[in-house]
């Protein structure tokens, strides 16, 4: 956080957090990089933990045989000098000074420095006293390992400096602390070498997937490695399957804008005819009316047609349908009310059974076919409907001459009719509607052979 003063005014600035080490070092480098970084970095600690742990247990083991031996060799000194004889001599590697109240060697090897001084002299008087001489690295001429005692002599009390040298101790050590640093870097080399070429492996995909987007006009599908079942795998089939339903979207879409397109054109065309040919000199009454009405009529299509679009989109778009228990006969009725005047001969053949389906979209369904009936045929037109297990069927007829024969196969394509004509009722997507409900079901529409033009609804009851 900064502050600021601008005249006599105090503006706080917030300020930027400071980036930790780790952001600072590999923030901006690729995935593969920070993985290998980690990996390595892991490794490290944990190299350097097992290195520190074999380290301190073969020092323990060395140590504590070096203090073993130099006891050995302590006792033996000691026991020679309190009797007044000369220590032995001809141990390799093992050596003693004898210093008296001043501090000065009195007996033992002279040819190396003093094992004590003057200040370690006076603390062996007090008791024992235990030290190493010379340094472990760079390694040291003269390296020992001392231990110093009080001892009485036959000329008074003499402190035994008792040493035994550490060459061998320290060479032992300094070569172990040489090979672990050479096995830990020849680890790490390898597990960060392993590591990169898994990470590179493993995300290899990812780059794939990355360039197929990239390259991709929005047909093509990522490259996905098939008979595997890994998370990458499973990613890509799911990008594929995303792709797929905006791709299905984006055609919905263009089929919708096509189809207002084409169908609204004919209306319109119409409207700007009575318009233009109201405007064009003055009319009597009962030419403007019928201009009026033919306006009406189409504005009316447009609706209907609109509608129906509206209607047919949202299904498709909307997912899996809602489903209720509903009641047979209250569903059929809600629908031939909803699409039927009040004097149509429509008759209901329905069972006292409950189904689930989607209220809302079976009964647009079936007014629809309601609808159609009573545009299209004659007579009676009745709508019957069962229960079959786990299937409702629900079949509406009337007693025209039904669907003609060449008819039947696209019967339930978008904007089809039978007869082709601007007076034609209808906007040619009441079948198609059905045939989406059916599919929204996971059931079928078909229009059966028989007379009056039969068309039936099957929908599967089961979630």
């Amino acid at each position: 956080m900064t502050t600021r003063t601008y005249a006599g005014c105090v503006h706080v600035v917030p300020g930027r957090r400071r980036a930790s080490l780790w952001q600072r070092l590999v923030g901006e480098r690729p995935i593969v990089t920070r993985l290998v970084v980690a990996v390595a970095a892991a490794m490290t600690v944990v190299l350097v933990l097992a290195a520190a742990f074999v380290y301190w247990r073969v020092s323990y083991a060395l140590d504590r045989q070096l203090d073993q031996d130099l006891d050995a060799y302590r006792q033996v000194v000691e026991r020679a000098v309190g009797a007044g004889q000369q220590p032995p001599r001809d141990t390799p590697g093992e050596t003693f000074q004898v210093y008296d109240e001043n501090g000065r060697v009195v007996a033992g090897n002279r040819r190396i420095p003093p094992l004590l001084d003057a200040e370690a002299v006076g603390d062996a008087r007090a008791g024992e006293s235990r030290f190493d001489l010379g340094r472990f690295l760079p390694p040291s001429a003269h390296a020992y390992r001392v231990v110093a005692h009080p001892v009485q002599t036959p000329h008074g009390v003499r402190v035994v400096a008792s040493a035994i040298s550490r060459r061998k101790h320290d060479e032992a050590l300094r070569e172990l602390l040489l090979q672990l640093a050479i096995a830990d870097l020849v680890t790490l080399a390898g597990a960060s070498f392993v590591g990169y070429r898994t990470a590179r492996a493993a995300l290899d995909p990812v780059e794939r997937y990355r360039r197929a987007a990239q390259a991709s006009d929005g047909s093509r599908r990522l490259p996905v490695a098939e008979g595997r079942d890994d998370e990458l795998t499973r990613l890509g089939h799911t990008f594929n399957d995303l792709l797929a339903r905006i791709e299905a979207g984006a055609v919905r879409e263009r089929q919708f804008l096509a189809d207002a397109s084409h169908e609204l054109r004919t209306p319109l065309s119409l409207m700007r005819a009575e318009l233009e040919w109201a405007a064009h000199r003055p009319r009597s009454p009962e030419q403007t009316a019928e201009v009026l009405t033919s306006i009406q009529t189409q504005v009316n299509r447009m609706v209907d047609l609109a509608n129906a679009l509206l209607d047919l989109e949202e299904l498709r778009g909307s997912g899996p349908t809602a489903r209720e228990e509903v009641p047979v006969p209250d569903l059929l009725r809600d629908a031939v009310r909803s699409a039927a005047p009040r004097d149509a001969d429509v008759v209901v053949d329905a069972p006292d059974a409950t189904v689930r389906v989607d209220r809302r979209w079976t009964e647009l369904a079936v007014a629809n076919l309601v609808g159609n009936a009573l545009r299209h045929g004659a007579g009676e037109v009745r709508v019957e409907a069962r229960v079959d297990g786990d299937r409702l069927t629900v079949a509406v007829c009337d007693e025209g001459p039904g669907f003609p024969a060449e008819f039947r196969d696209r019967a339930f394509d978008r904007f089809t009719r039978a007869e082709q004509s601007r007076t034609t009722p209808g906007s040619g997507l009441g079948l198609a509607l059905v045939r989406a409900v059916a599919e929204a079901h996971g059931g079928t529409a078909y229009v059966d052979g028989g007379p009056g033009g039969r068309v039936v609804l099957q929908l599967p009851l089961a979630g």
